[in-house]
């Protein structure tokens, strides 16, 4: 491996790996709205939001952190504007008060927010506009949940920059493959991402803690530990989906992300952790077994974008079972076969918006991992040619991303159509 690969790999993991409150989709709505109140200077009389239908699909159904049950991207935006702290990004509503949630329910009884599908446009894309007597202060975010693209205040541009050119940063992806994140993982001085590791393990580990102990969501994860066998494959799943419980239900609890979703840094990291107390390995291996995790998963993501029908549990499971195949000293053709085995059978999974099901999907494509992992270890895989497998394990990674980058792009516009009420089933 080269410097330069080994520094791509450091930077993707501290560019990705940051902590963020709740669902990324809500929470920035609420980052956008409260930066055009802080442009704006005053409180609004009202905000107008343009959202692209992925944004409007992963809000309609969450719950907004720190929203006291809330939902929806009207509940977003205004407690952003109520009680959010631009300064905070994906952290925007970690101080929100009882007052704040009193206010923002009255807000929503009088309209204060409306929203409207913006077509054409990327699929992550949103535009916050805030007005009071004779101003207005509008944001936009496009691409990457904390990527402001233009600011304006009274019709006069105050910032402005490209998202084609911030669209992914400057990442060589050419350098790219299984097997280097594995030497990557195998090689590296492990003070260098220690601190991002301890921050995902804590943060993620405790909202798992909390969604068994409440009952959060549709409590997927309290469930499968009360009626299965206790087994690391059991509670693997059953951790991953208690933090998804906890974090579809509101949870003020913060989560470390993968890929720009806290579900993908949930399910990148819980069953790897739950594994690594299993087989009572170091601390170390642990961190080792998290990169791998954390960069194939990465590494899948990039090919199929920020938001598309495609559900991004699929990516995080098979990068989670390439590191618990890797923690039983599976060589790197079994961690290849661990994430084709994974994808053969779950990659069709579709995302219709963040809600509570997410953690059944999360509980689904982690047993599939697992299955996976089994299967590789006995030499079993699927083979080049059975549906999207290819020849070659980065092959098999770029058609997964076709697929759900290009293949799914009608699929996403009728998920939403249905979610919209936009379509007549009774006629069809």
């Amino acid at each position: 491996m080269t410097q330069q690969q080994h520094d791509v790999f450091l930077q993707t993991l501290e560019r990705e790996l940051i902590p963020a409150l709740g669902c990324t989709e809500p929470i920035a709505i609420a980052y956008a709205a409260a930066k055009a109140r802080q442009v704006l200077g005053e409180m609004p009389r009202g905000i107008r939001l343009r959202c692209s239908g992925n944004i409007i699909k992963n809000v309609r159904g969450v719950a907004v952190p720190n929203a006291g049950g809330l939902r929806g991207v009207e509940a977003a935006a205004i407690l952003g504007v109520v009680g959010g702290d631009a300064d905070r990004e994906l952290e925007v509503l970690q101080a929100v008060t009882p007052r704040h949630l009193e206010l923002t329910r009255q807000l929503l009884e009088e309209h204060f927010c409306t929203c409207s599908l913006q077509e054409n446009v990327a699929n992550l894309y949103i535009v916050a506009e805030v007005f009071s007597e004779g101003h207005t202060a509008s944001v936009t975010i496009i691409n990457r949940h904390t990527l402001i693209t233009r600011i304006e205040k009274d019709g006069r541009e105050l910032f402005r920059q490209d998202p084609v050119t911030q669209k992914s940063d400057d990442t060589d992806w050419s350098g790219w493959s299984v097997a280097a994140i594995v030497e990557f993982a195998e090689t590296v001085d492990i003070s260098r991402v220690r601190a991002l590791l301890d921050g995902q393990i804590d943060l993620n580990g405790t909202i798992s803690n909390a969604g068994l102990r409440r009952p959060f969501g549709a409590q997927i994860g309290r469930t499968l530990l009360d009626v299965c066998e206790d087994t690391v494959w059991t509670r693997a799943k059953a951790r991953a989906a208690a933090g998804s419980d906890a974090r579809m239900g509101g949870c003020s609890l913060p989560v470390v992300i993968n890929s720009g979703s806290g579900n993908q840094g949930i399910t990148v990291s819980l069953p790897v952790m739950e594994y690594a107390a299993e087989l009572k390995v170091p601390r170390e291996k642990l961190y080792r077994a998290l990169i791998i995790s954390n960069l194939i998963s990465i590494f899948q993501k990039h090919y199929i974008g920020s938001l598309s029908a495609f559900c991004g549990a699929v990516t995080a499971a098979a990068g989670c079972g390439a590191a618990i195949t890797w923690l039983h000293c599976g060589t790197l053709e079994n961690i290849c076969d661990t994430i084709a085995n994974t994808v053969a059978n779950v990659g069709g999974m579709v995302c219709d918006g963040a809600k509570a099901s997410c953690a059944a999907k999360i509980a689904s494509a982690v047993d599939a991992a697992i299955m996976a992992h089994h299967l590789s270890m006995r030499g079993l895989h699927f083979q080049p040619g059975e549906g999207i497998i290819q020849d070659d394990p980065q092959k098999t990674i770029r058609s997964l991303g076709y697929i759900g980058r290009v293949g799914m792009r009608s699929t996403d516009a009728e998920i939403l159509n249905l979610m919209l009420g936009n379509v007549d089933l009774d006629r069809r």
